[in-house]
């Protein structure tokens, strides 16, 4: 098993910054891009640098400790590694590399000794609070090994009340590797490395204007109650069955353990086979469900706060939602469950070319996602989240949402819709706030970022310079990371873009820029004093299109002479 480019990426990102840096870094990957093929290219990769380095891997979830454990022995099946785990009925000590659960591993932490690294999967489960599981392990193996590092990795790096995890008072400092950019995750759908996601509009939606909050989300209690009617349920269920007629593998939120048993219930009466899974319901039960859903013998997973993490069923091709939610991390655990890909056999999985045929090949060529909580439009979709903001800081803002004539959710500055390619002339927003009002109020705002105006302008010549912002963070080797300013010279008219090349979250766009800018193929710059120093050999640029109506005009197209 060889990782891709973007896991040696990750896997050489924390050697990288704790060559320079003493705090405790974060990798940011999209689920379903192989969060656990970087846990095991780095342990190799450690191992034999350093032969006698011990390393604990922790997580929460036992499938998840399994997943990484058996991902390590399938890229080096002589890993001097075992696992700690009450969960999987194995406590080994003793080796180099230990997959274990916060919950075996605390207060036994006299049985690993001297500790080298701490690796925590779905790290966003880490509680800035001090007395918490996470907190006395890696204080109490401190206290053993001074030198300790910690390093974390998550698809999602906030938590309510908090915000950002690497905010103060929180055991995370940095993130040195961020593949969860807009730019980036729209990348690895483009590239094949994951599946979309349809997030189609329902006729049924949960009323949760009664719903007060508790710690930031829905109160529990009050959202059972507005959510488990049966009314309102059935009504879903009808609509799932009737939208979900051709898809095979159904992984269903509910709000709370008795709803998810309505639903399942609901579900079986009408002809679908379901199986409700809820913190009642047992290891045995759950392990004997989730088996005979991944080998299809029953259709419909119900569940109430178990499959949100952890969970690796790649043929998943419909995600319904009855669970509203104010936590962006708990939206995106739910929808990365429908992104990973169910390839086709016989295709090149190497190349884009590859695993976009292998995915249209596939009988999952997408997920769809039918959120009857609203929480697309209050949260936003996957790729472009409403990030949470710290305790304190004021009310999370709307997340605009695009809707599409074909009834499908798309992120807000998309430009056509990712279910049926229609490309959109006008933005409209939807907020969670989207009322009458609101849609009275932007018909007569023409001339409103809302409504888009654009134009075509005639381009006299180009030219590109070095711009270094003069507020421009450090980057972590320690340089300040400078633009490449094109200006477009239009007459009485001057408009200008920022290609920041310089900097990795922002190279898929700028490589993408650059090769429609070149007559060759000649690779995308290391640094803007080499982009210049090429300028005079890019494309002569014919005329752009503008949006002109926005605070600082977007260049939306270029043509080019012949």
């Amino acid at each position: 098993m060889t990782p891709r480019d973007y896991q040696i990426e990750a896997i050489d990102s924390l050697f990288s910054y704790w060559a320079e840096h003493t705090g405790n870094p974060v990798i940011c990957q999209p689920t379903g891009t192989g969060k656990s093929i970087v846990i095991a290219g780095f342990c190799c990769k450690a191992l034999k640098q350093f032969p006698f380095t011990r390393i604990l891997v922790l997580t929460h979830v036992k499938e998840l400790i399994q997943q990484n454990y058996e991902k390590l022995l399938a890229m080096w099946p002589q890993a001097p590694a075992g696992i700690y785990s009450a969960g999987l009925k194995r406590k080994d000590i003793g080796k180099n590399i230990i997959f274990g659960g916060i919950g075996s591993v605390c207060n036994n932490e006299q049985n690993f000794g001297h500790v080298d690294l701490i690796l925590i999967d779905e790290c966003h489960t880490v509680s800035p609070k001090q007395q918490t599981q996470y907190r006395k392990t890696i204080a109490r193996l401190t206290e053993v090994n001074p030198s300790l590092k910690v390093a974390g990795l998550t698809a999602t790096p906030y938590r309510l009340g908090q915000g950002m995890i690497i905010e103060e008072d929180g055991i995370f400092t940095d993130i040195c590797c961020e593949q969860t950019s807009l730019e980036r995750f729209n990348e690895f759908f483009d590239e094949g490395y994951l599946c979309p996601l349809i997030p189609r509009a329902t006729e049924t939606q949960i009323d949760t204007s009664k719903v007060k909050l508790t710690a930031g989300d829905f109160n529990k209690k009050q959202l059972v109650e507005a959510v488990d009617k049966e009314s309102i349920t059935r009504a879903a269920v009808e609509e799932m069955i009737k939208s979900g007629r051709d898809r095979n593998s159904w992984l269903i939120f509910a709000a709370g353990i008795e709803h998810t048993e309505h639903i399942a219930e609901m579900l079986n009466e009408s002809g679908i086979d379901a199986v409700a899974v809820h913190s009642k319901s047992g290891d045995a039960v759950r392990d004997e469900a989730t088996a005979a859903f991944k080998a299809g013998d029953i259709r419909a997973l119900v569940n109430n706060g178990v499959f949100t993490t952890g969970f690796d069923h790649p043929g998943l091709d419909l995600i319904g939602v009855l669970r509203p939610t104010q936590s962006p991390g708990l939206w995106v655990q739910i929808l990365g469950r429908g992104t990973r890909t169910d390839y086709a056999q016989g295709f090149d999985l190497s190349t884009k070319e590859g695993r976009l045929s292998a995915i249209a090949a596939s009988p999952k060529k997408n997920c769809l996602v039918l959120d009857f909580a609203g929480n697309t439009k209050r949260l936003g979709p996957i790729n472009d989240p409403q990030k949470p903001k710290k305790r304190g800081k004021g009310p999370p803002g709307e997340m605009p949402a695009k809707l599409c004539e074909c009834g499908t959710f798309n992120y807000c500055s998309a430009r056509v819709c990712v279910a049926c390619g229609k490309a959109f002339e006008i933005s409209v927003k939807f907020g969670s706030q989207a009322g009458s009002d609101a849609l009275i109020a932007k018909l007569g705002a023409s001339e409103t970022e809302d409504q888009p105006v654009t134009e075509w302008f005639d381009v006299e010549n180009t030219t590109y310079s070095k711009f270094t912002p003069w507020n421009r963070r450090p980057t972590l080797r320690g340089l300040k990371a400078s633009n490449l300013r094109v200006a477009y010279n239009c007459g009485l008219r001057s408009f200008s873009e920022h290609i920041r090349l310089e900097q990795d979250k922002c190279k898929p766009f700028a490589r993408r820029w650059w090769n429609d800018s070149c007559e060759d193929e000649t690779p995308l710059p290391e640094t803007v004093d080499e982009a210049c120093a090429y300028s005079p050999k890019l494309k002569e640029v014919k005329r752009i299109k503008v949006w002109i109506n926005r605070k600082h005009p977007e260049i939306l197209h270029r043509e080019f002479k012949e």
